[in-house]
């Protein structure tokens, strides 16, 4: 089964914000967490609506972000989304972290 994975960016960095941001990356994995398929999509302007549409029409299984409103944290998880917020670093080097099962909710990754 895939994995599809949803990080909110800001210049190459996880965006501090969840409804800031209006570049995004989106990753597929498999099973063994090797990158399937990788790309990053713009939105014509930050909304937390926005990226919670994307989310659920690419069947997100996960977002990693920054700050995210309580509210918005809570309509993700009813929806069966898996957040990991309050997360500090460039987006790659985020990403390789979860896919090596060493992320979680706070963290600040650095090179």
């Amino acid at each position: 089964m895939t994995q599809r994975i949803i990080i909110p960016l800001h210049e190459e960095e996880v965006a501090p914000r969840f409804d800031l941001s209006t570049e995004v990356l989106t990753v597929e994995c498999g099973d063994d967490g090797q990158i399937l398929k990788e790309k990053i999509l713009i939105l014509p302007g930050p909304s937390a609506e926005r990226l919670c549409h994307l989310a659920l029409t690419e069947k997100a299984h996960l977002i990693i972000c920054g700050g995210i409103d309580q509210e918005v944290f809570d309509y993700l998880i009813w929806k069966r989304v898996q957040v990991i917020d309050d997360v500090i670093g460039p987006g790659a080097l985020v990403l390789q972290r979860y896919l090596k099962g060493h992320l979680k909710a706070g963290d600040i990754v650095r090179p």
